[in-house]
C-alpha cells in the first residue's frame, strides 16, 4: 500500500469521526423553532399565517380583543369572559413527538396586570370541563410546548360529552390527516353564553368571573406539507367547519355539526381566512365539507 493511500485512509476515518461528533453534539430544539421531523418536508410553521381573524392586538386597552402570542398557539383573549375568543395553530408532523400529556393546569401569568386569571380549580364542581382549545396532544414535541396547552387562557368552559367525546373525535382525525403527510392551519373559538354541562344549565362558572359560552366552533385547512401556506390554498382545498351547540346531549359524531366558514364569520364577525385570496376564499368559505370522518 502508498503512503498517499494510507495518508487518504487515515483522512476519511477523521472527517468521518468528526462528523459523527458533530451530530452527536447538536443541542435539541427549543420550543416554537423550525425543526424537521422524519418527514422531511414537514415544518413548525407561524401559527398566524392564514390571517388574524379579528384583528387583535395586544393592547390592554382592547381588552376584549387582546392579542396572546405563544410559540404555541396564538389567540385573541377576552378580559371579562376570561375566556379565548379565538386561538390559532399549525399543527404537522414537526409538532409531534413522545412527550406525556403533563395535565399541569395553571393560570396564565403572561396576561395583563390586574386581570382575573382563571386557576387549575376555577371549573371545580361547575359540571363543565377545562375544555382546552388548542390540545394538549397537538403540542407532544417537548414539555414546554405541551404544558403551554395547560395554561387557563387556553381553556374554555366546556360540556364534558362535547369535550370528551365530539370535540375529541375532531382533534384525534385531525392528527390522522397529519399521519396521512399533511399539515393543518386550526383555529377555534366560542361565543354567546350559556350552555348546559353534567350539572345543568349555567351562564358563568368561578362565581361570576368565567362565561360559560353558548357554541364552540372550529375550522380545519388541510394542505400536504409544503411551503408558502396562504398561497397554496386553492379553490379545491379542503376545509373542515364545525359549529356545535356546548350541551352534553351532543352527538358523538362531529360530522353532524359541519357548517360553512361563511356561518361562523356571520356569527362571529370574524375574517378567518384573511391571508388567503379573495378569490378562493368566496369559494372554499360558502362550502360545507362533506369529506370523511375518521
Amino acid at each position: 500500500m502508498t503512503h498517499s493511500t494510507t495518508r487518504f485512509l487515515a483522512w476519511g476515518l477523521l472527517l468521518a469521526l468528526a462528523a459523527s461528533c458533530a451530530k452527536d453534539e447538536l443541542p435539541a430544539p427549543q420550543a416554537g423553532t423550525a425543526v424537521q421531523s422524519s418527514d422531511a418536508s414537514a415544518t413548525r410553521d407561524g401559527n398566524l399565517a392564514l390571517g388574524n381573524p379579528s384583528g387583535a392586538v395586544a393592547d390592554v386597552s382592547q381588552y376584549w380583543n387582546y392579542l396572546l402570542v405563544k410559540p404555541q398557539f396564538t389567540m385573541s383573549y377576552h378580559r371579562d369572559r376570561a375566556v379565548p375568543n379565538w386561538v390559532s395553530w399549525h399543527l404537522s408532523s414537526a409538532w409531534l413527538g413522545s412527550t406525556p400529556r403533563q395535565d399541569n393546569f395553571a393560570p396564565d401569568n403572561a396576561l395583563p396586570s390586574g386581570w382575573f386569571k382563571a386557576s387549575s380549580s376555577s371549573y371545580s364542581g361547575s359540571g363543565f370541563d377545562r375544555g382546552h382549545n388548542c390540545p394538549s396532544a397537538d403540542r407532544t414535541g417537548s414539555v414546554a410546548d405541551n404544558s403551554a396547552t395547560f395554561l387557563m387562557s387556553n381553556m374554555m368552559p366546556q360540556a364534558p360529552n362535547n369535550n370528551q367525546r365530539t370535540w375529541a373525535s375532531l382533534e384525534s382525525y385531525c392528527r390522522t390527516l397529519v399521519d396521512a403527510g399533511n399539515e393543518l392551519y386550526i383555529i377555534c373559538g366560542s361565543y354567546g353564553k350559556g350552555g348546559t354541562g353534567s350539572n345543568g344549565y349555567a351562564t358563568t362558572v368561578a362565581s361570576g368571573k368565567i362565561t360559560v359560552p353558548a357554541r364552540c366552533w372550529k375550522v380545519v385547512v388541510v394542505l400536504p406539507n409544503g411551503s408558502g401556506d396562504a398561497s397554496r390554498v386553492t379553490s379545491s382545498t379542503r376545509v373542515i367547519a364545525i359549529n356545535t351547540p356546548n350541551e352534553n346531549s351532543l352527538n358523538t359524531s362531529w360530522g353532524t355539526y359541519r357548517t360553512s366558514v361563511d356561518a361562523i364569520e356571520q356569527a362571529t364577525g370574524y375574517n378567518l381566512l384573511s391571508a388567503v385570496s379573495t378569490t378562493v376564499q368566496n369559494t372554499i368559505e360558502s362550502r360545507v365539507d362533506t369529506g370523511p370522518t375518521n
